[in-house]
């Protein structure tokens, strides 16, 4: 997948969300796109790097999820308990998109 479909994407599930780059002061993080549901967080990555798109995931979810696919790993700057780390360059689209969808309700329904 690349930066254009995983925006279109995240922008298409649903007319609330809003995406904004929220770190320009920060040089390492200036690129990187962050998507939001009612002003939380439920993806974000650097749009000139797809191999850490970062979304919120079930705790109990994790491990398997991490087993089960090797291009899973730990969330860039995130917190490993709750969140994800996709490299989407090698990841199924068809899962990828499920775990991002799988984030915004996360997110969305703890508002």
């Amino acid at each position: 997948m690349n930066v254009e479909d995983l925006r279109a994407y995240c922008l298409s599930l649903s007319a609330d969300v809003e995406e904004k780059f929220p770190f320009t002061k920060f040089r390492q993080a200036q690129d990187v796109l962050v998507f939001y549901i009612g002003g939380h967080m439920f993806c974000y990555f650097d749009i000139n790097d797809l191999s850490h798109v970062t979304v919120k995931c079930r705790p109990e979810r994790i491990p398997e999820l991490q087993e089960r696919y090797d291009w899973i790993g730990n969330p860039y700057n995130g917190n490993a308990r709750y969140w994800i780390g996709i490299n989407a360059l090698e990841a199924d689209g068809k899962v990828l998109r499920e775990l991002i969808t799988n984030s915004f309700q996360l997110v969305k329904g703890a508002r």
